[in-house]
């Protein structure tokens, strides 16, 4: 059984509240900083025509799915409320309402830096897998425990106002796998290497999914 948040050790939602509700994550189309090897955290660079692209392949593959959303919510940064308008407009459902906790992480004094300098720049605090390098406390950044506290938040305000249907999250590669890991009552740490979390992919938060399989569309990208 499914004991959901219990990762920040703040607060628990019943279970059957959960048991009831869908949650889908999607990671925002690739935008300038993406292309360009550069580290987002709050920069707000649009979209390439690859992420457009990314966007309507991810709202392709949901209908293909045959899913549907009763609500739609978005980060404020524009590479996810794009990615959520178009998914919204293919599948003729109301605008994204912006939700401000759905904003990546604050990447501190490595926003704006090159993704390739993280471990010149950050090691030995960092965690490597075979496509991204994380770092873990630059000056000025929100930590992953940081950041798991603020996605248990965010679940909670959802199941608040939500409970039951299914509910799509536009979001972002950091925070998009602590919300992850806050549902899963999965270890940060563990979260970082578990999978890669590409641009345009979807996972799914459901009571009985297995957190082992998390992509139901998977349009695999390697940027940070």
């Amino acid at each position: 059984m499914l004991e959901p948040f219990a990762t920040s050790g703040t607060f628990c939602l019943d279970a059957e509240a959960i048991n009831m509700l869908k949650i889908y994550i999607a990671r925002h189309g690739q935008n300038e900083d993406n292309a360009n090897g550069i580290l987002n955290g709050h920069r707000d660079m649009p979209l390439t025509d690859l992420g457009v692209k990314q966007a309507h392949e991810l709202a392709d593959g949901i209908k293909a799915a045959g899913l549907t959303f009763d609500a739609v919510y978005t980060s404020l940064l524009s590479r996810a409320s794009r990615t959520a308008e178009i998914v919204c407009e293919t599948l003729e459902l109301d605008k994204p309402v912006v939700m401000d906790s759905l904003i990546e992480r604050d990447f501190g004094v490595m926003s704006g830096e090159l993704a390739s300098d993280i471990e010149r720049l950050c090691a030995p605090d960092i965690v490597k897998t075979d496509t991204i390098t994380y770092f873990l406390s630059p000056p000025g950044a929100e930590t992953f425990p940081d950041l798991l506290v603020r996605a248990c938040r965010a679940l909670e305000q959802i199941h608040t106002e939500h409970s039951k249907g299914s509910i799509l999250l536009a979001t972002h590669g950091d925070f998009g796998k602590m919300l992850y890991a806050s549902y899963y009552d999965l270890p940060w740490q563990d979260m970082l290497t578990m999978f890669h979390f590409g641009n345009c992919e979807l996972l799914l938060l459901a009571e009985g999914a297995n957190p082992n399989e998390p992509h139901v569309v998977k349009i695999e990208q390697h940027n940070h």
